[in-house]
């Protein structure tokens, strides 16, 4: 059963891929016929937001799939995955829409600027409604990029109106290609963040809200905790984060490692909302396997020296 956010978040996105779906067909139309450019490059932008749309709804339904024993993180990264496809799209569109819109100015086209203020209307309030819809959900990364793409069409749209009004008044059609000039540097602008925050998820980079310094001290402050190091945090979505380390501690009973830990994890959770965590605890001049929380000797499970700064070493027997 899908969880009630991911249940309204579906619905949302269902009433938004209607709206555009229509927005795009009477744009486009309307568009040929009045020769605008800004309004086909609105039909293009709006293309765009629904495949954006399409790609987020499937996300969202994968993202809400269980774990597996294949996909043993789940399908987080379904949404982060849509929103770096969707961005990657929006910069060719804002490319195309610049070229196109050059060779306008070079060779000007007579427009209807009456039949484009009405229809740049009725896409402000569709755009508006839909990015309004979206606002709710907008901390997820995947959300977020179709709601700047809603946002910025209702910004653009507006300016059409504007340009609509000006042509009307002054006659001068380079207005037209100079507004989706401007609609394509939106597109980018918008395009460009989301590009670099799906990629730092994608490459498991530090999360961006997050210091590991900050996370290393929080860690190193534990009663028990001697060293910290081999850190590393990650996102697995757009709002859940991971955390990987290895804790130097001094030989003791299992039972007080358990506090250790306990408090490590309090910390994480409360300071950094880090919840799931992976913490390898480990000791010096550990000699006797009793009551000790070392690891196991490498030669017994097979992995192969490594150093992070200071020696692990396997004797050999």
């Amino acid at each position: 059963m899908v969880a009630t956010p991911n249940g309204r978040m579906q619905r949302v996105l269902q009433m938004s891929m209607v709206l555009t779906l229509a927005y795009v067909g009477a744009t486009l139309y309307f568009g040929l016929r009045a020769h605008s450019l800004a309004l086909i490059s609105e039909a293009g932008h709006n293309v765009s937001d629904l495949l954006a749309i399409a790609l987020s709804f499937v996300a969202v339904y994968f993202q809400a799939r269980p774990a597996t024993d294949q996909k043993t993180f789940g399908y987080q990264r379904a949404g982060v995955l849509a929103a770096f496809v969707n961005a990657v799209t929006l910069v060719v569109l804002s490319a195309w829409i610049a070229i196109e819109a050059i060779h306008r100015i070079a060779a000007p086209v007579a427009v209807q600027p009456r039949l484009m203020m009405y229809v740049a209307a009725a896409g402000v309030l569709m755009n508006g409604t839909v990015a309004t819809l979206l606002w709710r959900f907008s901390g997820d990364v995947n959300i977020r990029s179709v709601f700047l793409h809603m946002l910025g069409d209702t910004l653009s749209t507006a300016a059409v109106i504007a340009g609509g009004a000006a042509i009307l008044f002054s006659g001068l059609t380079w207005i037209d290609p100079l507004l989706s000039i401007l609609i394509a540097g939106m597109i980018l602008w918008s395009s460009v963040g989301i590009i670099r925050e799906t990629l730092n998820i994608l490459l498991e980079g530090t999360p961006r809200n997050l210091q590991l310094g900050e996370i290393r001290k929080a860690m190193a402050s534990v009663a028990g905790v001697l060293d910290v190091h081999d850190l590393h945090v990650w996102s697995l979505g757009s709002q859940s984060h991971a955390l990987a380390s290895h804790v130097t501690i001094a030989e003791m009973p299992m039972s007080e490692c358990g506090d250790i830990l306990t408090g490590i994890n309090c910390a994480l959770r409360d300071r950094f909302r880090i919840t799931h965590t992976t913490i390898q605890f480990e000791t010096t001049g550990c000699e006797t396997t009793h009551g000790c929380s070392a690891p196991p000797e490498l030669e017994a499970v097979g992995v192969h020296n490594h150093h992070h700064g200071h020696d692990h070493e396997g004797h050999a027997h």
